[in-house]
Protein backbone atom coordinates (compact mmCIF):
# COMPACT_ATOMS: atom_id res chain seq x y z
CA UNK A 1 0.00 0.00 0.00
CA UNK A 2 1.35 3.44 -0.91
CA UNK A 3 2.33 5.66 1.97
CA UNK A 4 0.77 8.77 0.44
CA UNK A 5 -2.55 9.05 -1.31
CA UNK A 6 -1.19 10.30 -4.67
CA UNK A 7 1.93 8.15 -4.89
CA UNK A 8 2.12 6.56 -8.33
CA UNK A 9 0.32 9.44 -10.04
CA UNK A 10 2.13 11.44 -12.71
CA UNK A 11 1.15 15.10 -13.00
CA UNK A 12 2.26 17.51 -15.73
CA UNK A 13 2.38 21.14 -14.64
CA UNK A 14 2.23 22.98 -17.96
CA UNK A 15 1.31 26.29 -16.39
CA UNK A 16 2.86 29.53 -15.21
CA UNK A 17 2.74 31.87 -12.24
CA UNK A 18 0.56 30.64 -9.37
CA UNK A 19 -3.03 29.44 -9.58
CA UNK A 20 -2.42 26.53 -11.97
CA UNK A 21 0.93 25.35 -10.60
CA UNK A 22 -0.15 25.29 -6.94
CA UNK A 23 -2.86 22.73 -7.76
CA UNK A 24 -0.01 20.44 -8.84
CA UNK A 25 2.03 21.42 -5.77
CA UNK A 26 -0.71 20.14 -3.47
CA UNK A 27 -0.60 16.82 -5.31
CA UNK A 28 3.19 16.72 -4.91
CA UNK A 29 2.73 17.28 -1.17
CA UNK A 30 0.75 14.03 -1.09
CA UNK A 31 3.21 11.98 -3.11
CA UNK A 32 2.46 12.60 -6.79
CA UNK A 33 5.36 12.82 -9.23
CA UNK A 34 5.01 16.31 -10.70
CA UNK A 35 6.92 17.40 -13.79
CA UNK A 36 6.99 21.13 -14.39
CA UNK A 37 7.18 21.93 -18.08
CA UNK A 38 8.53 25.41 -18.80
CA UNK A 39 8.91 27.33 -22.03
CA UNK A 40 12.33 28.60 -23.17
CA UNK A 41 13.35 31.36 -20.79
CA UNK A 42 11.46 29.73 -17.95
CA UNK A 43 8.28 30.52 -16.05
CA UNK A 44 8.08 34.32 -15.51
CA UNK A 45 7.17 33.55 -11.91
CA UNK A 46 10.84 32.78 -11.30
CA UNK A 47 11.54 36.52 -11.14
CA UNK A 48 8.31 37.51 -9.39
CA UNK A 49 10.04 38.17 -6.06
CA UNK A 50 12.24 40.77 -7.77
CA UNK A 51 9.28 42.87 -8.88
CA UNK A 52 8.52 46.39 -7.63
CA UNK A 53 7.50 46.52 -3.99
CA UNK A 54 8.30 42.87 -3.26
CA UNK A 55 10.33 41.93 -0.17
CA UNK A 56 14.04 41.58 -0.92
CA UNK A 57 16.03 38.56 0.24
CA UNK A 58 18.72 36.41 -1.36
CA UNK A 59 16.51 33.57 -2.58
CA UNK A 60 13.39 33.30 -4.71
CA UNK A 61 10.95 32.61 -1.90
CA UNK A 62 7.84 32.59 -4.08
CA UNK A 63 9.29 29.95 -6.43
CA UNK A 64 10.49 27.88 -3.46
CA UNK A 65 7.01 27.82 -1.92
CA UNK A 66 4.86 27.26 -4.98
CA UNK A 67 6.98 24.85 -7.02
CA UNK A 68 8.52 22.68 -4.33
CA UNK A 69 8.90 18.93 -4.77
CA UNK A 70 8.71 19.01 -8.59
CA UNK A 71 11.05 17.91 -11.36
CA UNK A 72 11.63 20.39 -14.17
CA UNK A 73 11.99 20.20 -17.93
CA UNK A 74 12.28 23.16 -20.28
CA UNK A 75 10.77 22.50 -23.71
CA UNK A 76 10.29 24.57 -26.83
CA UNK A 77 6.73 23.52 -27.66
CA UNK A 78 6.85 25.47 -30.91
CA UNK A 79 9.39 22.93 -32.19
CA UNK A 80 8.14 19.59 -33.55
CA UNK A 81 10.56 17.68 -31.32
CA UNK A 82 9.29 19.61 -28.29
CA UNK A 83 5.75 18.67 -29.24
CA UNK A 84 6.81 15.01 -29.60
CA UNK A 85 8.35 15.00 -26.13
CA UNK A 86 5.27 16.54 -24.57
CA UNK A 87 3.01 14.00 -26.22
CA UNK A 88 5.13 11.17 -24.85
CA UNK A 89 4.78 12.71 -21.40
CA UNK A 90 1.00 13.03 -21.83
CA UNK A 91 0.63 9.43 -22.99
CA UNK A 92 1.27 8.01 -19.53
CA UNK A 93 0.31 11.01 -17.37
CA UNK A 94 -2.62 11.04 -14.99
CA UNK A 95 -3.17 14.80 -14.74
CA UNK A 96 -2.36 17.68 -17.07
CA UNK A 97 -2.57 21.16 -15.51
CA UNK A 98 -2.50 24.29 -17.62
CA UNK A 99 -3.44 27.93 -17.34
CA UNK A 100 -2.20 29.02 -20.74
CA UNK A 101 -4.65 31.41 -22.45
CA UNK A 102 -7.04 29.51 -24.70
CA UNK A 103 -5.61 30.95 -27.95
CA UNK A 104 -2.11 29.83 -26.89
CA UNK A 105 -3.43 26.32 -26.24
CA UNK A 106 -4.88 26.28 -29.75
CA UNK A 107 -1.56 27.38 -31.24
CA UNK A 108 0.49 24.86 -29.28
CA UNK A 109 -2.05 22.05 -29.70
CA UNK A 110 -2.59 21.81 -25.95
CA UNK A 111 -6.39 21.79 -25.82
CA UNK A 112 -8.27 18.94 -24.20
CA UNK A 113 -9.40 17.83 -27.65
CA UNK A 114 -5.76 17.70 -28.79
CA UNK A 115 -4.60 15.60 -25.84
CA UNK A 116 -7.55 13.34 -25.12
CA UNK A 117 -6.81 10.95 -28.04
CA UNK A 118 -3.33 10.35 -26.60
CA UNK A 119 -4.61 9.15 -23.22
CA UNK A 120 -8.24 8.36 -22.45
CA UNK A 121 -7.52 8.33 -18.69
CA UNK A 122 -6.01 11.81 -18.64
CA UNK A 123 -7.49 14.40 -16.27
CA UNK A 124 -7.17 17.75 -18.03
CA UNK A 125 -7.25 20.55 -15.43
CA UNK A 126 -7.86 23.98 -16.92
CA UNK A 127 -7.44 27.31 -15.16
CA UNK A 128 -8.61 30.46 -16.93
CA UNK A 129 -9.12 34.07 -15.95
CA UNK A 130 -12.69 34.42 -17.24
CA UNK A 131 -14.03 30.92 -17.81
CA UNK A 132 -14.14 28.53 -20.73
CA UNK A 133 -16.93 30.15 -22.77
CA UNK A 134 -18.07 33.61 -23.82
CA UNK A 135 -16.23 36.46 -25.53
CA UNK A 136 -13.89 37.10 -22.58
CA UNK A 137 -12.74 33.49 -22.25
CA UNK A 138 -9.79 34.23 -24.55
CA UNK A 139 -8.50 37.07 -22.36
CA UNK A 140 -5.60 36.80 -19.95
CA UNK A 141 -5.96 38.02 -16.40
CA UNK A 142 -4.47 37.87 -12.93
CA UNK A 143 -6.03 37.55 -9.50
CA UNK A 144 -5.78 41.33 -9.01
CA UNK A 145 -7.91 41.92 -12.11
CA UNK A 146 -10.15 38.93 -12.83
CA UNK A 147 -10.77 37.95 -9.20
CA UNK A 148 -10.26 40.92 -6.91
CA UNK A 149 -11.35 43.85 -9.07
CA UNK A 150 -13.99 42.19 -11.23
CA UNK A 151 -15.87 40.51 -8.36
CA UNK A 152 -16.61 43.73 -6.47
CA UNK A 153 -14.28 42.87 -3.61
CA UNK A 154 -11.80 45.61 -4.44
CA UNK A 155 -14.59 48.18 -4.28
CA UNK A 156 -16.02 46.82 -1.02
CA UNK A 157 -12.88 46.22 1.01
CA UNK A 158 -11.57 49.68 1.78
CA UNK A 159 -11.26 51.73 4.93
CA UNK A 160 -14.17 54.08 4.20
CA UNK A 161 -16.57 54.92 1.37
CA UNK A 162 -14.40 57.82 0.21
CA UNK A 163 -11.10 55.90 0.37
CA UNK A 164 -9.44 54.53 -2.73
CA UNK A 165 -10.25 50.88 -3.58
CA UNK A 166 -8.01 48.44 -1.72
CA UNK A 167 -5.28 46.64 -3.67
CA UNK A 168 -4.93 42.92 -3.18
CA UNK A 169 -1.82 41.21 -1.84
CA UNK A 170 0.21 39.36 -4.52
CA UNK A 171 -1.13 35.83 -5.02
CA UNK A 172 -3.95 36.38 -2.55
CA UNK A 173 -6.59 35.01 -4.88
CA UNK A 174 -4.33 32.66 -6.83
CA UNK A 175 -3.63 30.26 -3.97
CA UNK A 176 -7.30 29.61 -3.05
CA UNK A 177 -8.15 29.36 -6.76
CA UNK A 178 -5.43 26.73 -7.14
CA UNK A 179 -6.98 24.88 -4.22
CA UNK A 180 -10.33 24.93 -6.05
CA UNK A 181 -8.63 23.46 -9.12
CA UNK A 182 -7.07 20.77 -6.92
CA UNK A 183 -10.56 19.91 -5.62
CA UNK A 184 -11.81 19.56 -9.20
CA UNK A 185 -8.88 17.26 -10.02
CA UNK A 186 -9.62 15.10 -6.97
CA UNK A 187 -13.25 14.87 -8.07
CA UNK A 188 -12.18 13.76 -11.56
CA UNK A 189 -9.79 11.17 -10.15
CA UNK A 190 -12.62 9.76 -8.04
CA UNK A 191 -14.83 9.46 -11.13
CA UNK A 192 -11.98 7.82 -13.02
CA UNK A 193 -11.72 5.19 -10.28
CA UNK A 194 -15.38 4.36 -10.93
CA UNK A 195 -15.48 4.62 -14.73
CA UNK A 196 -11.89 4.33 -15.95
CA UNK A 197 -12.33 7.51 -17.94
CA UNK A 198 -10.43 10.78 -17.73
CA UNK A 199 -12.05 14.13 -18.33
CA UNK A 200 -11.89 17.89 -18.36
CA UNK A 201 -12.20 19.93 -15.15
CA UNK A 202 -11.78 23.64 -14.71
CA UNK A 203 -12.09 26.69 -12.57
CA UNK A 204 -11.49 30.38 -13.16
CA UNK A 205 -10.33 33.42 -11.29
CA UNK A 206 -13.58 35.26 -11.93
CA UNK A 207 -15.71 32.37 -10.63
CA UNK A 208 -13.58 32.17 -7.50
CA UNK A 209 -13.96 35.92 -7.02
CA UNK A 210 -17.73 35.48 -7.10
CA UNK A 211 -17.47 32.59 -4.62
CA UNK A 212 -15.38 34.74 -2.28
CA UNK A 213 -17.97 37.50 -2.48
CA UNK A 214 -20.99 35.19 -2.22
CA UNK A 215 -22.92 37.06 0.47
CA UNK A 216 -22.89 40.48 -1.18
CA UNK A 217 -23.31 39.10 -4.69
CA UNK A 218 -26.26 36.96 -3.65
CA UNK A 219 -27.78 40.09 -2.14
CA UNK A 220 -27.23 41.86 -5.46
CA UNK A 221 -28.79 38.93 -7.32
CA UNK A 222 -31.92 39.34 -5.21
CA UNK A 223 -32.10 43.02 -6.16
CA UNK A 224 -30.71 44.52 -2.97
CA UNK A 225 -28.82 47.79 -2.92
CA UNK A 226 -25.35 47.23 -1.48
CA UNK A 227 -24.53 49.99 1.00
CA UNK A 228 -20.95 51.28 1.22
CA UNK A 229 -18.99 49.90 4.13
CA UNK A 230 -18.45 52.71 6.65
CA UNK A 231 -15.24 53.82 8.30
CA UNK A 232 -14.47 51.88 11.48
CA UNK A 233 -15.39 54.98 13.57
CA UNK A 234 -18.94 54.61 12.26
CA UNK A 235 -19.12 50.84 12.11
CA UNK A 236 -22.67 49.68 12.94
CA UNK A 237 -21.53 47.13 15.54
CA UNK A 238 -18.99 48.31 18.11
CA UNK A 239 -18.52 44.74 19.33
CA UNK A 240 -17.44 43.53 15.88
CA UNK A 241 -14.85 46.19 15.20
CA UNK A 242 -11.11 46.71 15.40
CA UNK A 243 -9.28 48.70 18.04
CA UNK A 244 -5.79 50.02 18.72
CA UNK A 245 -3.94 49.22 21.95
CA UNK A 246 -1.46 51.35 23.88
CA UNK A 247 1.49 49.64 22.17
CA UNK A 248 0.11 50.39 18.70
CA UNK A 249 -1.09 46.84 18.05
CA UNK A 250 -4.55 46.48 16.52
CA UNK A 251 -6.98 43.66 17.20
CA UNK A 252 -10.46 42.75 16.01
CA UNK A 253 -13.47 41.74 18.10
CA UNK A 254 -16.11 39.35 16.85
CA UNK A 255 -18.93 39.09 19.38
CA UNK A 256 -21.53 37.52 17.11
CA UNK A 257 -23.66 36.24 20.02
CA UNK A 258 -23.99 39.52 21.90
CA UNK A 259 -26.72 38.29 24.22
CA UNK A 260 -24.28 35.75 25.62
CA UNK A 261 -20.99 37.62 25.48
CA UNK A 262 -21.62 41.38 25.84
CA UNK A 263 -21.67 41.20 29.63
CA UNK A 264 -18.45 39.19 29.64
CA UNK A 265 -16.81 41.74 27.38
CA UNK A 266 -17.74 44.72 29.53
CA UNK A 267 -16.50 42.78 32.56
CA UNK A 268 -13.20 42.04 30.75
CA UNK A 269 -12.54 45.71 30.03
CA UNK A 270 -13.40 46.69 33.60
CA UNK A 271 -16.57 48.57 32.71
CA UNK A 272 -19.51 46.31 33.65
CA UNK A 273 -21.68 49.39 34.27
CA UNK A 274 -21.81 50.05 30.52
CA UNK A 275 -24.37 47.28 30.29
CA UNK A 276 -26.65 49.35 32.54
CA UNK A 277 -26.32 52.42 30.32
CA UNK A 278 -29.58 52.78 28.34
CA UNK A 279 -27.53 53.44 25.21
CA UNK A 280 -25.76 50.07 25.48
CA UNK A 281 -28.11 47.85 27.49
CA UNK A 282 -29.08 45.53 24.64
CA UNK A 283 -28.15 44.81 21.05
CA UNK A 284 -30.59 47.24 19.44
CA UNK A 285 -29.49 50.07 21.74
CA UNK A 286 -25.82 49.34 21.06
CA UNK A 287 -26.44 49.37 17.31
CA UNK A 288 -28.29 52.67 17.52
CA UNK A 289 -25.43 54.18 19.53
CA UNK A 290 -22.53 52.31 17.97
CA UNK A 291 -20.42 55.41 17.21
CA UNK A 292 -20.63 56.56 20.82
CA UNK A 293 -19.66 53.13 22.12
CA UNK A 294 -16.73 52.95 19.68
CA UNK A 295 -15.39 56.26 21.03
CA UNK A 296 -15.65 54.97 24.61
CA UNK A 297 -13.95 51.68 23.72
CA UNK A 298 -11.19 53.50 21.83
CA UNK A 299 -10.29 55.38 25.01
CA UNK A 300 -10.43 52.26 27.19
CA UNK A 301 -8.46 50.00 24.83
CA UNK A 302 -5.72 52.62 24.41
CA UNK A 303 -4.87 52.27 28.12
CA UNK A 304 -3.34 48.76 27.86
CA UNK A 305 -1.03 46.79 25.58
CA UNK A 306 -2.35 43.97 23.40
CA UNK A 307 -0.76 41.27 25.52
CA UNK A 308 -2.82 42.48 28.50
CA UNK A 309 -6.07 42.65 26.55
CA UNK A 310 -5.45 39.26 25.02
CA UNK A 311 -5.08 37.67 28.45
CA UNK A 312 -8.29 39.30 29.68
CA UNK A 313 -10.24 38.29 26.59
CA UNK A 314 -9.04 34.70 26.89
CA UNK A 315 -10.04 34.64 30.55
CA UNK A 316 -13.57 35.90 29.76
CA UNK A 317 -14.12 33.81 26.60
CA UNK A 318 -14.14 36.78 24.21
CA UNK A 319 -13.53 35.99 20.53
CA UNK A 320 -10.82 38.28 19.23
CA UNK A 321 -7.60 38.21 17.25
CA UNK A 322 -4.51 40.31 16.95
CA UNK A 323 -4.21 41.92 13.53
CA UNK A 324 -0.84 40.45 12.67
CA UNK A 325 1.70 42.03 10.41
CA UNK A 326 3.22 39.57 7.94
CA UNK A 327 6.47 39.63 9.90
CA UNK A 328 4.57 38.65 13.08
CA UNK A 329 3.18 35.45 11.61
CA UNK A 330 6.30 33.22 11.54
CA UNK A 331 6.60 33.50 15.34
CA UNK A 332 2.88 32.97 15.99
CA UNK A 333 2.73 29.34 17.19
CA UNK A 334 -0.80 28.72 15.97
CA UNK A 335 0.46 28.44 12.38
CA UNK A 336 2.85 25.62 13.21
CA UNK A 337 0.20 23.95 15.36
CA UNK A 338 -2.31 24.13 12.49
CA UNK A 339 0.16 22.72 9.95
CA UNK A 340 0.29 25.98 8.01
CA UNK A 341 4.09 25.91 8.13
CA UNK A 342 6.04 22.68 7.62
CA UNK A 343 9.78 21.95 7.87
CA UNK A 344 11.66 21.64 4.59
CA UNK A 345 12.95 18.22 3.61
CA UNK A 346 16.43 18.95 2.23
CA UNK A 347 19.70 19.93 3.85
CA UNK A 348 20.79 23.01 1.88
CA UNK A 349 17.46 24.86 2.08
CA UNK A 350 17.66 28.63 2.55
CA UNK A 351 14.77 28.47 5.05
CA UNK A 352 13.66 26.03 7.71
CA UNK A 353 9.91 26.12 6.97
CA UNK A 354 7.63 26.48 3.98
CA UNK A 355 3.99 27.55 3.79
CA UNK A 356 1.87 24.42 3.40
CA UNK A 357 -1.37 23.99 1.49
CA UNK A 358 -4.45 24.00 3.75
CA UNK A 359 -5.42 20.41 2.89
CA UNK A 360 -4.99 17.59 5.37
CA UNK A 361 -5.94 13.93 5.67
CA UNK A 362 -5.69 11.96 8.87
CA UNK A 363 -3.17 9.14 8.51
CA UNK A 364 -1.57 10.81 5.47
CA UNK A 365 1.69 12.62 6.12
CA UNK A 366 2.65 15.15 3.52
CA UNK A 367 5.94 14.80 1.72
CA UNK A 368 8.48 17.11 3.40
CA UNK A 369 8.92 19.96 0.89
CA UNK A 370 11.76 19.31 -1.51
CA UNK A 371 13.74 21.85 -3.50
CA UNK A 372 11.93 23.59 -6.36
CA UNK A 373 13.57 22.79 -9.71
CA UNK A 374 16.01 25.05 -11.51
CA UNK A 375 14.98 25.73 -15.10
CA UNK A 376 15.35 22.50 -17.06
CA UNK A 377 17.19 20.85 -14.18
CA UNK A 378 15.82 17.38 -14.91
CA UNK A 379 15.79 17.51 -18.72
CA UNK A 380 18.08 14.53 -19.18
CA UNK A 381 16.55 12.37 -16.45
CA UNK A 382 13.01 12.91 -17.71
CA UNK A 383 14.01 12.21 -21.32
CA UNK A 384 15.84 9.05 -20.29
CA UNK A 385 12.62 7.91 -18.59
CA UNK A 386 10.90 8.41 -21.96
CA UNK A 387 13.50 6.25 -23.75
CA UNK A 388 15.78 8.92 -25.24
CA UNK A 389 19.47 8.00 -25.32
CA UNK A 390 22.42 10.30 -24.64
CA UNK A 391 22.96 11.12 -28.31
CA UNK A 392 19.32 12.10 -28.81
CA UNK A 393 19.37 14.23 -25.66
CA UNK A 394 22.51 15.99 -26.86
CA UNK A 395 20.91 16.64 -30.26
CA UNK A 396 17.80 18.13 -28.63
CA UNK A 397 19.93 20.41 -26.47
CA UNK A 398 21.99 21.51 -29.48
CA UNK A 399 18.79 22.31 -31.40
CA UNK A 400 17.41 24.36 -28.49
CA UNK A 401 14.45 22.04 -28.00
CA UNK A 402 15.45 21.52 -24.39
CA UNK A 403 17.10 24.25 -22.36
CA UNK A 404 18.42 24.72 -18.88
CA UNK A 405 19.82 27.38 -16.59
CA UNK A 406 22.76 25.19 -15.62
CA UNK A 407 21.84 25.64 -11.97
CA UNK A 408 20.62 23.22 -9.35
Amino acid sequence: MNDRVFEGLKVLDVASFIAGPVAATIMADFGAQVIKVEAPGGDPYRSFDRGPGMPRVDHDYSWLADNRSKRGICLDLKHPDGQAILRKLVADADVFVTNFPLPVRDTLKLTYEDLKPLNGRLIYASLTAYGETGPESVKSGFDSTALWARSGLMHLVRTSPDAAPARSVPGMGDHPTGTALFAAIAMALYRRERTGEGGHVSTSLVANGAWWNTIYLQAALTGADIPPRPHRDNWPNALANHYRCRDGRWFILSLINEAKHAGNFFEAIGRPELLDDPRFCDRDARRANAAALIRILDDIIAQRDWVDWHALFEKHGITSSAINRAEDVPSDPVFDDAGAFVPVGYADAPVDRVVSAPVFMRGQDKLPPQRAPAMGEHNAAILRDLGYDAAEIARLAEAGVIRSSGKK
